[in-house]
Parts: C-alpha cells; structure tokens; sequence
C-alpha cells in the first residue's frame, strides 16, 4: 500500500486528521514533527531558536529524506514543503494530500504562534506564511481537500472518497 503525505499550513488539522484516516484506512501513523524532536532531543522551538529557520528547515529536510516508512499515513510539518527533495524522494511511493485551510479559519486556530515551533521569520503573518507556502503545498499536492467548515471526520470522508476508498 502507498504511504498518504498529509502537507498544509499549521492549523490545517493534518496530525488530527491524520490519525483519524490512518485508523479509518487500516495504516500506520507518523507525525514528522515527532521524528525530528526525537533525532535532535528537543521541541520544534528550541530547535528553530538554536538553528534559526534556514538551519531547521534544513535539518528538517534531512530527517524527511531519511525516512522510510509503508503503508503509513504521514503528516508533515508546515515548512516541510520547503524541502523540495526530501519531499520528492517521500512522495515516489505516495499520494501527497493537501489540506487547505484559509486565512482567517488558521489564524483563529494557531493561537499559540511563538509556542508551537512554526518556521517562519519574525515579524511575519500567518497570512504572509500562508502567501509563501500556498503555491508550494498546490505544486506537490496529488489531492487538495478544503478543510474548512469540516469536522476532521468529514475531512477523513472526503480524502477516503478521493483515494478512491471506502471504510
């Protein structure tokens, strides 16, 4: 069975979704945001405040190249999409799955911006971020779900539909 690539901003929901889709399609789960706090034994923050963004994005993408995982539903972290062939070479055996969220609805739902480990410059907006990465997330998505207004059960409904899978 393909891996399913869960990309999209933070906020988007795809750590919740995608454990409620691994479960509902009989997958693995893995979080990318966990395996890089494991490799270097701290938070996202203090990861991104010793490396600054350009050293994390960075030492991101060598924990998403060195990843080798089957039949896994796989959600990244936000900036993964900044790492061109990390997510290339995770992608060969994948369907990537966009989960689009909007401005408004992320702002409400990241309200913990200086806490979660976001890599994104200081001073920058969601909406700044959001502007960057959007082409980024549409270039490699296989499937985009709009994931506003949605329960995560909804959004698991419509990603199963859209694989071509039912529960």
């Amino acid at each position: 069975m393909k891996n399913i690539i869960l990309i999209g901003m933070p906020g988007a929901g795809k750590s919740t979704i995608g454990v409620l889709l691994a479960k509902s399609l009989l997958m693995d789960f893995c979080d990318t945001d966990l395996l890089i706090q494991k490799r270097f034994s701290c938070s996202l923050c203090e990861l991104i405040a010793r490396q600054g963004v350009d050293g994390f994005i960075k030492s991101e993408g060598e924990v998403l190249a060195s990843t080798q995982l089957e039949n896994c539903v796989i959600a990244t972290g936000g900036s993964a999409v900044y790492s061109t062939d990390a997510m290339k070479k995770l992608g060969q055996n994948a369907v990537t799955v966009y989960l689009k969220v909007g401005v408004s609805e992320l702002e409400r739902r990241v309200n913990n911006i200086h806490t979660r480990g976001i890599a994104m410059p200081e001073g920058m907006s969601i909406a700044e971020l959001y502007e960057e990465r959007a082409p980024l997330y549409e270039a490699l998505a296989d499937i985009t779900v709009t994931c506003e207004n949605l329960t995560a059960e909804q959004c698991v409904d419509l990603i199963s539909e859209q694989l071509g899978q039912s529960h």
